[in-house]
C-alpha cells in the first residue's frame, strides 16, 4: 500500500510540472539498452590497426576482440586484420585499409531475413560469403567510395579509392553498379542500372574511375599488381572448428585453402575495345632462390638452415650441408633440431643465450625462402609469393603469414601465431602444423621451419627474414 502511495505521489507531483515520464524500468525496456552485440571476431591480426566505436572511441585490434555493427576497422601501413562474423563469414582488411560494419543483423534460425552492409572507405578487402549473404543475397551490399558491390555468393577482391575501383572474383559472382538515383548507397542488393556482372569463370577484373559512367571488364593480364592482385588469391584465414581448449591455447596455426580461378601470366587473344588506364604489369615475385645458396653466400648471416642428410636433394635453395654450415657457428644456440625434420637452423650467438634488451617490436622482411608440397605424387617445389613476420620481444608473442603458391593446392596462405622467449626461440603449434624458429640475439635476421597438413597432404618449408 505504501509503495502505491509513492507511486501516486511522484506522478502527481511530476503533473504538476508538465513533466510526462516513465518512472519504472519496464523488463523490454531493461532489454533494450543491453550492450550491443558482437557479430564478428578477430581471428589474426599483424602491425597496427584499431577500431572506432560508434561513441567515437579507439581500440587497438587484437586477436580476439568482439567487433560490433557500427565499428569502423583501420589498418595502418603494416596493419592486417581477419574477421570471422557470426554467420561464418571471412573477411580480410589489407594494410591502409578503411572498413565500417555498417550493419549485420543475421539470426541463425532465419537466415533469409539478414540484413548486411559493409562500406570500404579506403583500401583493399576480401570477403567470403557466410550464411546470411548466401541466404539473403538481395540483403547484401558492399559500398565502396564510387560504386556499390552485390553479391551471388561469393568470394572476391576489392581494390577502392575515391577516385577508382577494381575488383576479382575467386568464387561466385559480383555486380558493380556506379551510385545514381537509381542505386542509392542507402539501398540493399545489386544494383542493375549500369551495373556489370563479373563471375570466377571470367579471366578478367572489374574497373571503374570517377571519369567513366560504368564499370568496364578488362583484361586480367598478370595474376599482380601493385596492389590488390599480388593479394587476390589467399588473405582471408578458415578456421577450423576447435574446441574451447584448443581456442583458449596461447598458439594457433591456420591455414586457408580456397580453391579459386588463378589468372594467368599472360591471356592471349583477350582484348576489351574500352581500355581506361589498365594496371601495370607487374612481374612475378617468387622468394625461392633461383640457384642452391652456398656458403659463400650466408657467409655474413647470423642464421643459416643446414640439413642432416640430403633433405630434398636437388630441390633444396637455401640449405647448406652439415659440413659447410657447422664450422665457426655457436652449436650451442641450434634453434631447430626436431627429430621429425631433417633441417636445423645455426645462430652464430657469440656464445650468448638471451636476445638483447629492448628490442621491442620489430617487424621483419622476407629475404628468401622455400616450400615444399608433399603429395600422392611425392614431393614439389611451391613458390613463395610473400610473407610478413612482426615479432613483440616485450609481449614475447609473433605473427607471420606466408603466400604459396602450387599447381595442385591453388593459392594458399599460411598465418601463425605464437610465443617467442628470451633466447629468441619462436614456437607455434596446432594438431595439423606448426612453427619452429628463431632471431637472431641482436634481432636483425629471423628464421623458421613450418609445416600444415592439407586434407590432401601437406607443406613443409623454410623461411629467413632481415629489417
Amino acid at each position: 500500500m505504501k509503495i502505491k502511495q509513492l507511486n501516486l505521489a511522484v506522478v502527481l507531483a511530476a503533473s504538476t510540472l508538465g513533466v510526462v515520464a516513465a518512472l519504472t524500468v519496464s523488463p523490454a525496456l531493461a532489454e533494450s539498452v543491453q550492450p550491443t552485440p558482437a557479430v564478428g571476431e578477430v581471428s589474426l591480426v599483424l602491425g597496427e590497426a584499431v577500431v572506432i566505436h560508434a561513441d567515437g572511441s579507439q581500440s587497438p585490434v587484437s586477436q580476439g576482440m568482439s567487433i560490433k555493427a557500427s565499428d569502423n576497422v583501420q589498418t595502418a601501413s603494416n596493419g592486417h586484420v581477419h574477421i570471422h562474423f557470426v554467420d561464418d563469414a571471412l573477411v580480410s582488411i589489407r594494410p591502409d585499409s578503411r572498413l565500417r560494419i555498417t550493419q549485420y543483423d543475421y539470426d541463425a534460425s532465419q537466415p533469409e531475413a539478414s540484413t548486411i552492409r559493409l562500406n570500404l572507405d579506403e583500401g583493399i578487402t576480401r570477403a567470403i560469403s557466410g550464411n546470411g549473404a548466401r541466404s539473403a543475397k538481395e540483403r547484401f551490399r558492399l559500398n565502396t567510395p564510387i560504386a556499390a558491390i552485390g553479391v551471388r555468393g561469393t568470394d572476391f577482391v576489392v581494390s577502392a579509392h575515391d577516385e577508382d575501383l577494381r575488383a576479382r572474383v575467386n568464387e561466385g559472382a559480383i555486380i558493380v553498379a556506379p551510385f545514381s538515383a537509381d542505386c542509392s548507397a542507402d539501398a540493399l542488393g545489386p544494383c542493375s542500372v549500369n551495373g556489370v556482372e563479373l563471375s570466377e569463370s571470367n579471366l578478367q577484373v572489374v574497373a571503374m574511375s570517377g571519369r567513366t559512367s560504368s564499370p568496364q571488364l578488362l583484361p586480367a593480364t598478370v595474376e599482380r599488381d601493385s596492389e590488390m592482385i599480388e593479394y587476390e588469391a589467399s588473405v582471408m584465414v578458415a578456421e577450423a572448428d576447435t574446441g574451447a581448449e584448443e581456442k583458449a591455447a596461447d598458439v594457433d596455426a591456420y591455414l586457408e585453402n580456397v580453391t579459386a580461378q588463378r589468372v594467368q601470366d599472360e591471356v592471349d587473344n583477350i582484348t576489351s575495345s574500352v581500355t581506361p588506364e589498365p594496371p601495370p604489369t607487374i612481374a612475378e615475385v617468387d622468394f625461392t632462390p633461383e640457384v642452391a645458396l652456398t656458403a659463400k653466400d650466408l657467409a655474413d648471416n647470423q642464421l643459416v638452415w643446414g640439413r642432416w642428410g640430403v633433405a630434398n636433394g636437388d630441390l633444396e635453395r637455401m640449405t647448406l650441408a652439415k659440413e659447410e654450415a657447422w664450422p665457426d657457428r655457436d652449436l650451442g644456440n641450434i634453434a631447430i633440431a626436431d627429430s621429425n625434420t631433417e633441417y636445423v637452423l645455426i645462430r652464430d650467438a657469440d656464445g650468448r643465450q638471451r636476445v638483447d634488451a629492448g628490442l621491442g617490436q620489430i617487424d621483419f622482411t622476407l629475404s628468401s625462402a622455400q616450400a615444399f608440397y608433399h603429395g600422392e605424387a611425392g614431393v614439389s617445389a611451391m613458390a613463395v609469393r610473400d610473407g610478413a613476420l612482426s615479432v613483440d620481444f616485450n609481449g614475447r608473442s609473433f605473427s607471420t603469414s606466408l603466400d604459396l603458391d602450387h599447381d595442385v593446392t591453388g593459392d594458399i596462405q599460411f598465418t601463425a601465431t605464437g610465443n617467442v622467449d628470451e633466447q629468441g626461440f619462436l614456437r607455434a603449434n596446432s594438431q595439423t602444423g606448426k612453427v619452429l624458429g628463431a632471431t637472431s640475439i641482436d634481432g636483425t635476421e629471423a628464421g623458421y621451419l613450418f609445416e600444415q597438413q592439407l586434407e590432401a597432404g601437406g607443406i613443409q618449408g623454410l623461411t629467413l627474414w632481415g629489417q
